[in-house]
């Protein structure tokens, strides 16, 4: 491919993943205010901790007090700002590409960043679930509150290209140094 074409295509992704991060998060808390996207009888969206709350476990909001609908779109919104940290460095790298800068030690940190973003993603996830599915549940009858706990198969693979991401990352580190001092010998 060629160079220029290499550099459109790094800054149409780069743009890409600016638009993913804030459609990811518009929709989550467009989720918790607009219920009907996620019913089945309506849109049947669902997105992260919302789609959980609100499919699997057919929370009614209409049942919510405005500061648990508050506090459940700012707990749902928690994981997800930890991947659009990692996201927006993977935008970062794109915009580095773009810009021919392909084996910097930049772009090493910005690669690692993403895979320390998705590992606090699944992390955060994790724990922002019980929290969130007790706000939730808070004013239910006894019997009917709930305290989920769920990691899942998409989880573990999430956190293994994570981990692979951040090992990547730091080879293309040690790779920048191993060039850097062959080039003042030479």
């Amino acid at each position: 491919m060629p160079i220029h074409r290499l550099a459109r295509l790094s800054q149409r992704m780069a743009a890409l993943t600016l638009l993913f991060i804030a459609c990811m998060l518009i929709l989550n808390a467009s989720l918790w205010v607009f219920p009907r996207l996620a019913s089945p009888d309506g849109l049947g969206i669902g997105f992260s901790l919302s789609a959980v709350m609100l499919t699997q476990l057919a929370v009614k909001i209409e049942m919510l007090a405005g500061w648990q609908v508050l506090g459940a779109i700012l707990i749902s919104s928690v994981p997800l700002i930890a991947l659009a940290s990692g996201m927006n460095h993977l935008r970062q790298l794109f915009q580095g590409y773009a810009n021919g800068e392909f084996f910097s030690n930049d772009a090493a940190v910005h690669l690692g960043k993403v895979g320390q973003g998705v590992m606090l993603w699944v992390t955060a996830s994790f724990v922002c679930t019980p929290l969130l599915s007790m706000l939730v549940t808070l004013h239910a009858p006894p019997g009917q509150r709930l305290f989920t706990i769920s990691f899942t198969s998409a989880d573990f693979v999430a956190l293994f290209l994570a981990g692979c991401i951040a090992v990547i990352a730091r080879i293309l580190m040690r790779a920048n140094e191993i060039n850097s001092e062959n080039q003042t010998f030479v």
